[in-house]
């Protein structure tokens, strides 16, 4: 198995005789993979060379500033994930590396704060605010992104070109940041483990270390080679839901670096509003298969995944 080259340019071309073929790739490569490089994004490279100097920048400070915005005093998960603290595989080794996450920043007295409190509210933000600044620009340039894709997703699917985007008004989209420092033992090759993701899509910057894998069909670990200026995709299990298992979200892990090697990455986890009602999509059930899954909120499907993989929230339930 090859991971596939999608071109975002190609998939939003105003010519029918580009795009067409470019939507049909990405339609196979969502259903017999789950993964697929995105390349001519539009996102500026300056912006991923400064994302990455600010993830250096933001790691890099004295642990007491960090802690200042533990996760752990965000009742909606946002701000600073110590070494350890997820367990994205429940047999193995807790992960061996350090998170920053942010999403919309919503004030706590917002209606949907009081609702949905575990999901909506307040970031925690890193003190400098030429970090902060990088980070809110590279969230709006991959939002936009991820629009498009998820267009062209509803167009490979035979729905209306909005049948996904319509659903992002308030939506729960996490930014995150990773450092994977050197592993601390050579027994310790966990940097994150085996695990599917929970939302629609998952965009990704990667430096150039290497390290993510993904299973293919036949269950070996294919690399996901860094591919410069390109995004890794792929697809989660509420889009699995969404189209009945004809989209496949697949297994991934990140190995641990070696000693004296620091690995950065970037997932943007696209989900959409809490309150969006999933239930497969009509081109993806027949009388031959009908739909396999009961309809859920998409943020109920999200929180569940959630309370499974950080160990800190069990207490608060």
């Amino acid at each position: 198995m090859s991971i596939p080259l999608i071109d975002l340019a190609k998939l939003t071309h105003e010519s029918d005789s580009v795009r067409l073929p470019e939507v049909k790739a990405l339609d196979t490569a969502c259903r017999e993979i789950g993964f697929f490089y995105l390349t001519n994004t539009g996102v500026p490279a300056s912006l991923l060379k400064a994302l990455m100097r600010e993830a250096k920048h933001f790691f890099n400070q004295p642990q007491e500033v960090k802690n200042a915005i533990d996760i752990k005093n965000s009742p909606n998960h946002r701000g600073y994930g110590n070494i350890g603290e997820e367990q994205l595989d429940e047999v193995t080794h807790a992960d061996w590396k350090e998170t920053f996450d942010m999403a919309l920043d919503f004030p706590a007295d917002h209606p949907l704060v009081a609702k949905y409190p575990t999901m909506y509210g307040p970031n925690q933000n890193p003190s400098d605010p030429a970090t902060l600044e990088v980070l809110q620009e590279y969230y709006v340039e991959t939002f936009q992104v991820a629009q498009k894709l998820l267009t062209a997703m509803a167009q490979a699917l035979s729905l209306q070109d909005d049948f996904f985007t319509r659903c992002f008004t308030d939506h729960v989209t996490v930014m995150r940041m990773i450092h994977y420092p050197p592993r601390p033992e050579a027994a310790h090759d966990n940097g994150a483990g085996a695990h599917t993701d929970y939302g629609c899509v998952t965009l990704l910057l990667q430096d150039q270390t290497g390290g993510l894998q993904v299973k293919n069909r036949q269950g070996e670990w294919v690399d996901a080679t860094p591919i410069e200026n390109a995004l890794v995709v792929n697809i989660g299990d509420l889009m699995q839901h969404w189209t009945n298992d004809e989209y496949v979200s697949t297994a991934h892990r990140v190995r641990a670096s070696l000693p004296d090697v620091h690995r950065y990455s970037f997932p943007f986890f696209v989900e959409p509003d809490y309150e969006t009602e999933v239930s497969c999509v009509p081109s993806c059930q027949s009388d031959a298969k009908p739909a396999k899954y009961d309809k859920v909120l998409a943020g109920d499907w999200i929180q569940s995944r959630f309370d499974a993989t950080y160990a800190y929230r069990e207490d608060k339930h």
